[in-house]
């Protein structure tokens, strides 16, 4: 449990349940929520507390009764007695349950860290649920990070929290593309909330279908194929349903996709015309390296995308990014320069030779081969 439990505040009856040394059928009794003499929101509290006893035994009879309550122990319980860890411990399990979780978020002490959590988690429904409470989303943006990455949310409620967030000039650090949905959202119409999915959210979760549908190893193969004949790179036939279906998209609603959808959308989004676009692709927080591998000697994606790469701590640790940087003409000199004292003799060779990288690149090499005093 997130949220802290006060056993204090527990009456002699619920202490004397959670001493070890109590007898074992008792404290068994009340893992399954049966214990004699104690209020709903007391046995609430120990069977919350003894799923993360010790005792193995205990342990997994109150998970098991955590995993599936009681109506009738669930219809006292839920009040405002009940302590906000104990209402964090339920909700985290009862995250896709509509009907339960109406009734957390009702409640006064549930902790802001457990809305978040329970976002995160949550199906379409409850997702819905928790954005209806503007106020609570803004004391707590965390809880609009989590609802915007959550691929169960609505895209329609994604766009509503993102303009809410800029009309009260909030900047969501949780969102690796904040900035560019944010700019994005700026040029858009933004729909009213509805009961029912609108056109955007059924089109954005035909997207995710045919994304979904799609066997794409990104570590195997690209979206893309480089044409010989036109210089350019073409997407390969079994993403061109999906690459059509991606450009029926706005542009908002292509920075969702790139920030939560799969190695194949990432892989088509990351070349997008519109930059915000591209640049939410490579931050998706579930890319891979072998995909930075592809992206960082791709000659068709912006610089925009490969100076996020260059200024990654984390992808530039890996040797042949760096190269493909160095060897990729529309990498920012800038970065390039700084990159080539990583390469090896024979790549700097290589490169001082090259007419396919720029010439202030072959320049760079050249020197450096001579800082080792090698000649190219």
């Amino acid at each position: 449990m997130d949220p802290a439990v006060d056993i204090t505040k527990l009456g002699p009856g619920a202490t004397r349940v959670l001493d070890p040394r109590s007898p074992a059928p008792l404290r068994q009794m009340a893992a399954r929520g049966m214990a004699p003499g104690l209020k709903p929101a007391e046995t609430l509290t120990i069977i919350a507390l003894l799923a993360e006893a010790e005792d193995e035994a205990i342990r997994t009879i109150a998970k098991a009764t955590l995993d599936k309550l009681p109506p009738p122990l669930l219809a006292g319980g839920l009040t405002s007695e009940l302590q906000p860890g104990v209402v964090d411990a339920i909700a985290i399990r009862y995250a896709t349950d509509a009907a339960m979780m109406e009734k957390l978020l009702q409640l006064p002490q549930i902790a802001l860290s457990t809305v978040a959590a329970a976002a995160s988690l949550a199906n379409e429904a409850v997702a819905e649920l928790i954005a209806t409470n503007e106020q609570r989303l803004l004391e707590h943006p965390v809880i609009i990070g989590k609802l915007y990455l959550n691929k169960a949310t609505r895209m329609s409620t994604a766009d509503r929290i993102i303009e809410l967030a800029v009309r009260n000039k909030i900047e969501v650090a949780g969102i690796p593309a904040f900035k560019e949905a944010a700019a994005a959202i700026a040029d858009e119409l933004i729909a009213e909330a509805t009961a029912e999915p609108n056109y955007d959210d059924i089109q954005f979760k035909e997207a995710e279908k045919l994304a979904d549908a799609l066997e794409f190893d990104p570590t195997k193969e690209d979206t893309h194929t480089f044409d010989e004949e036109t210089g350019e790179e073409v997407a390969i036939d079994k993403v061109k349903p999906l690459y059509a279906q991606i450009a029926e998209l706005s542009v908002s609603k292509k920075i969702r996709l790139a920030q939560v959808g799969t190695a194949a959308e990432r892989m088509l989004l990351v070349r997008d015309s519109d930059r915000r676009v591209a640049v939410a692709a490579v931050k998706n927080p579930s890319m891979q390296e072998a995909e930075i591998v592809r992206i960082s000697a791709s000659r068709s994606v912006s610089e925009d995308v490969l100076r996020v790469i260059a200024t990654s701590r984390e992808w530039t640790r890996q040797h042949q990014i760096k190269l493909n940087l160095v060897m990729n003409p529309r990498c920012p000199f800038a970065f390039a320069a700084k990159l080539v004292c990583h390469l090896r003799e024979h790549e700097l060779k290589t490169i001082a030779r090259s007419k396919n990288v720029t010439g202030a690149v072959a320049t760079a090499a050249k020197q450096q081969l001579e800082r080792k005093g090698v000649k190219s």
